[in-house]
């Protein structure tokens, strides 16, 4: 019974720190590159956000984008299979829903974490939204 529950915890152990080292099919060409706008700059106008997660970090520490806009907000998993959680914005995306949109209707700086165990350096996959006048 012993070696049964260790055999599978070892199981889940080895899942949980590979899940960085698993590959993924890169998104189609055609998705644009992080906060081109979609319509002209200023208040209310949209903005697509693309972050790329690859082992450990996002491929910005920092990302901006204005007041007033509607952001679509999408995942690449560039390597590895991660999850991102953008902390005070209700956005959360994973493989399951890797795209989502909020109004950036309040000045400040939002946290952006990872939120699938993805090995050593899980707890520094982080970087920050902010969201300027």
């Amino acid at each position: 019974m012993k070696k049964t529950i260790v055999l599978a915890v070892a199981i889940a152990l080895v899942f949980a720190l590979s899940a960085c080292g698993t590959k993924e099919q890169a998104a189609p060409a055609s998705t644009p590159p992080a906060g081109d706008s979609t319509a002209a700059a200023g208040g209310g106008a949209a903005t697509d956000l693309k972050l790329v997660a690859k082992n450990f970090e996002f491929d910005q520490k920092e990302y901006k984008v204005k007041k007033g806009q509607t952001v679509n907000v999408s995942l690449e998993n560039k390597e590895g299979i991660h999850g991102v959680e953008i902390k005070g914005l209700k956005v959360k995306l994973d493989n399951n829903a890797k795209t989502a949109s909020f109004k950036a209707d309040k000045e400040g700086s939002y946290d952006i974490i990872c939120t699938v165990p993805c090995g050593a350096g899980h707890v520094n996959m982080k970087a920050k939204l902010v969201v300027e006048a």
